[in-house]
């Protein structure tokens, strides 16, 4: 099949799908022009790999536009990036997930390919990640580096395997999936997931919330093992394994809270209700065998905890019909746009 030549003239809706993966996939461009393709590197102090980055994407998509978002970098990135032939603008809010925001709302283009400039992915798969998303089979396509066994082996510092399977496996049990790598670099896109995708993130965990977002609006998903290599002599790791691993987990419990409030609120019901049974039952049973109290303050304790119990499991009642409304909002909102979308 020729690049970018849609395989799929019309989309049928599929019993194992849902309304909203049916008008994803209907919003797949079918053209007889190429589509067009944006190729998004956000980038901090990354001068001595950039160059590469880019000049390794034109080979492997030579009709694609190259952009690089300079993130306050205090080195020669953009410099080197223009000299490249690449699209620089500069994201003057510190963090990633700002970067992927202003990429996102600024960029248009049928597909997207996003990578990190630090040239640990390899940009001749880019093809790859793009041919569910032209075939009509994805509206995201992860790059995983965890499946084949590169980023364990190439990987030099350890807690961030480490913590690439905590957040995995938390993430795969609150969402019931079976995704392998949520934090990698390398994704695409289709146009009609990026146009609406609301980014929320500063920072690293942009790749969870993107992950998360996906997961919970049921777009289609599709992984393809790619290898990863450790970043070269000279290039430096921004990220911090415990500051940007606690950010991480606090995305995933806040993205918990606002799209599965009874998990959310229902686990908080039930924790200060099995406390307050415990503080409680001593008082109960020394009502039953002596008629009177001696342990008030337990008591007192023992109500305060029931009470927050039956609060929580009221908030999560009420915030998940809310959420549900919203969905609902959502996935007509996704309807509207599907057309538009289509150009």
């Amino acid at each position: 099949m020729p690049p970018f030549q849609s395989a799929v003239p019309y989309l049928c809706f599929e019993e194992s799908e849902s309304p909203l993966a049916y008008v994803a996939r209907k919003a797949v461009c079918v053209s007889e022009s190429p589509p067009s393709v944006a190729v998004l590197l956000p980038c901090y102090n990354e001068e001595s790999t950039i160059g590469k980055v880019i000049d390794d994407f034109r080979r492997a998509l030579p009709d694609a536009d190259i952009f690089v978002y300079d993130n306050n970098s205090t080195d020669a990135t953009g410099t080197v990036a223009l000299a490249h032939g690449a699209h620089v603008s500069l994201e003057p809010h510190q963090g990633k997930g700002h970067v992927v925001r202003s990429m996102f709302i600024d960029i248009d283009a049928d597909y997207y390919v996003m990578a990190d400039g630090d040239d640990t992915y390899a940009a001749e798969l880019a093809q790859v990640l793009l041919d569910p998303l032209v075939e009509g089979r994805a509206n995201m396509v992860i790059g995983d580096r965890l499946s084949n066994g590169t980023y364990a082996q190439e990987n030099k510092r350890k807690l961030h395997g480490t913590g690439n399977t905590l957040v995995r496996r938390l993430i795969n049990i609150l969402y019931h999936s079976s995704v392998n790598d949520v934090m990698t670099g390398f994704r695409a896109f289709d146009r009609f997931f990026v146009k609406t995708m609301p980014v929320l993130s500063s920072g690293f965990e942009i790749e969870t919330e993107l992950t998360i977002h996906a997961l919970e609006n049921r777009f289609a998903i599709r992984e393809i093992p790619i290898p990863y290599r450790d970043r070269p002599a000279g290039s430096v790791s921004k990220l911090s394994t415990i500051s940007d691993g606690r950010k991480v987990v606090w995305t995933i419990v806040k993205m918990c809270k606002a799209h599965r409030p009874m998990l959310f609120f229902g686990t908080w019901a039930v924790l200060f209700g099995l406390a307050g049974l415990l503080v409680g039952a001593p008082p109960v049973l020394e009502y039953f065998q002596t008629r009177f109290i001696t342990k008030l303050p337990s008591a007192v304790l023992a109500t305060g905890l029931v009470l927050l119990s039956g609060m929580m499991m009221m908030c999560g009642l009420i915030l998940s019909t809310i959420v549900q409304k919203s969905k609902q909002s959502y996935l007509l909102e996704l309807m509207k746009m599907r057309e538009p979308l289509r150009r």
